[in-house]
């Protein structure tokens, strides 16, 4: 379910971004196990979906309000610390964030699984049915639909008092014909609910208790979540660390705007700014094993992973052993798994292990490691010896010694050392929650199976709404606009054909029937008995009225083309003359302009000339 919900996410996005969709982040909660976290990959394997990472809810709401901060400390100084508060519709998760310059460390996280806003929807329900039942006389706890529609109105009569004081409720005829009404404060609601509100502070108690701090050294709180807009929620929250909350997050967008952020910065696709996660190990992770015949004192199970512990981390496993030998991981404290989940994460067999030639211990290490995903494999198996090796020593160098390019090179001291020295592999076969590659491939070629169904089922109401539209359009067109484009016997063929097409599905119907009810009839085809025709009916039947309709669709566009072509070219036209008028005119303007400087200098001229002669005289 989870792979076919992956699948039309990717479908939707694709069309939206109109380019095809690989890389994916997805968000899980902090509780969520190792058998949950495998089944999550898988479904976007199954999906075709390339997941580069599951990252914890509040995880990612961290890493989206951390990335854009340009004022983070430097690793010098003292980290910035966010309390995260996410409360949606059915959980609760709390978490403590370090925030440095380029990173961002899980210092704690606490959550409730079983808090969030359905459970005021439930109380208030509860009330309402109370209600009702002194004062209209009616159990809504009998009727399943009537309790269905009063929590929805109860979860709508919520949203209206997180903004109001007061506010009304009504549902009609909500059983056995009874319409009801109701009047509720915000004060009764959160009276009502004292019980849940009491509840809020216990993930951030456990969260400041892991995480080693006082209320007073969380510098921030960023509430995110459709059920932190409830008054009395920010309330509490509020008194208990005794400072304003924020809201500078989108609450309803904030998880998802982090998972984009880690897929862009994973993928190899964009250029993001670099920008560290270290997220924590949520449940402590043991290892068990069988005991040694040759080692009768050997402990048997280990705590590799503790509960706080940085993910992802690697740690490596020795043993001492001189035959093949299994070890099993679990979770170590499984009262604090969700549900019933079963604990046992996984088996890992290592082969190859033998005495040496002197009937010795084979030294075996084993490569555990939590990957960025929360998933836990035992990743490599080699076995080493120990060797005396000569390694250099370093001297010191005396004060008043001075180098000289004269001096002789003194040979370079060793000292003999005891080392381990890898010197094989051993083959690891691992049984875990996952699914055999088998299965997975089964199940996508299914997945891709049903895909094609229901596009094939989308493209077939496609071409069934367009031979719908079709005929309508054309049966009113065909006396209209497209009339004058056709002959007599072209507009009796076309009608002909829409009304053959129309009726055709009902043969049963006479004549007159035909012509009175061809709406109603293709409409109770096109809905009861056409929901089973396949696309090709409709790709036949659309054809059919096209190779009528299209020669006088085409006269009327060529037509429609020439008037355009007209309007264009007197526009045109219009556009030359009225350039040609315009150059005209300043053909005008400038030639009077020229004329005009010209009687200019031509009455200068003489009074030069007059002058000229005075000064002859005068000579």
């Amino acid at each position: 379910m989870v792979a076919s919900y992956l699948s039309k996410i990717k479908d939707i996005t694709a069309k939206e971004l109109r380019a095809p969709v690989s890389d994916v982040t997805i968000s899980v909660p902090a509780w969520f196990t190792d058998v949950q976290r495998r089944a999550m990959i898988d479904a976007g394997d199954i999906a075709g979906l390339n997941v580069l990472r599951l990252i914890n809810d509040t995880t990612a709401t961290a890493l989206g309000w951390g990335i854009t901060k340009l004022d983070l400390p430097t690793p010098e100084e003292k980290p910035r610390r966010v309390m995260f508060v996410d409360i949606g519709y059915s959980d609760y998760t709390a978490s403590i964030v370090e925030f440095r310059k380029g990173e961002l460390n899980v210092k704690a996280t606490a959550y409730d699984r079983h808090f969030g806003g359905r459970n005021f929807d439930k109380a208030l329900t509860e009330h309402l049915a109370v209600e009702f039942k002194e004062k209209f006389k009616i159990d809504i706890h009998t009727n399943g639909k009537a309790w269905t529609r009063t929590l929805v109105a109860a979860e709508k009569l919520k949203k209206v008092l997180s903004a109001n004081a007061m506010a009304p409720l009504s549902v009609e005829s909500l059983m056995e014909d009874t319409d009801v009404r109701a009047m509720l404060k915000r004060e009764e609601l959160e009276l009502m609910v004292k019980p849940l509100l009491d509840r809020l502070t216990v993930p951030l108690e456990q969260a400041l208790s892991e995480a080693k701090l006082q209320v007073g050294d969380i510098d921030q709180i960023e509430m995110v979540g459709g059920c932190t807009r409830v008054p009395a929620i920010k309330e509490t929250i509020s008194k208990f660390f005794g400072k304003g909350l924020s809201f500078t997050l989108n609450q309803d967008e904030a998880i998802a705007r982090g998972c984009a952020f880690s897929c862009a910065t994973l993928s190899p696709v964009f250029r993001v700014r670099d920008f560290a996660v270290h997220d924590i190990v949520n449940y402590p992770i043991d290892f068990t094993w069988e005991q040694s015949p040759e080692i009768p004192d050997e402990d048997t199970s280990l705590t590799v992973f503790s509960r706080g512990n940085v993910m992802p981390s690697t740690k490596i496993l020795t043993f001492y052993r001189k035959q093949p030998f299994d070890l099993e991981a679990r979770y170590s404290e499984a009262e604090a798994m969700p549900g019933k989940v079963n604990p046992w994460i996984g088996r890992f067999s290592v082969k190859g292990v033998q005495a040496d030639e002197k009937n010795d211990f084979m030294i075996c290490k084993l490569k555990a490691r939590l990957n960025l995903h929360g998933i836990l494999n035992v990743e490599s198996g080699y076995y080493v010896e120990d060797m005396e090796v000569e390694e250099p020593v370093e001297e010191e160098k005396k004060e008043d010694e001075m180098d000289t390019d004269s001096k002789e090179e003194q040979p370079k001291k060793t000292r003999k050392v005891k080392k381990q020295v890898r010197k094989g592999d051993l083959p690891i076969a691992s049984a875990t929650g996952g699914f055999d590659q088998a299965t997975k491939e089964a199940w996508t070629e299914r997945e891709n199976a049903m895909y094609m169904e229901d596009k094939l089922v989308a493209e077939t109401d496609e071409k069934k709404n367009e031979l719908e539209a079709s005929i309508y359009e054309l049966r009113d067109k065909i006396d209209g606009v497209y009339s004058e484009f056709a002959s007599e016997e072209e507009k009796e063929k076309l009608k002909a054909k829409l009304m053959d097409t129309e009726v055709s599905f009902e043969p049963a119907c006479s004549i007159i029937s035909m012509v009175s009810h061809t709406n109603a009839l293709f409409q109770d085809w096109l809905y009861e008995e056409g929901e089973d025709t396949i696309k090709s009916v409709y790709v036949a039947k659309m054809d059919d009225i096209r190779f009528i309709a299209g020669p006088i669709i085409q006269r009327y566009k060529e037509k429609v083309e020439a008037e355009r072509d007209a309007v264009r070219k007197a526009e045109e036209e219009a556009a030359a003359k009225r350039r040609a008028e315009l150059e005209a005119k300043k053909a005008e303007e400038e030639a009077a302009k020229k004329s005009t400087e010209g009687d200019a200098e031509m009455k200068d001229a003489p009074a030069e000339g007059e002058a000229q002669g005075e000064t002859e005289e005068k000579q």
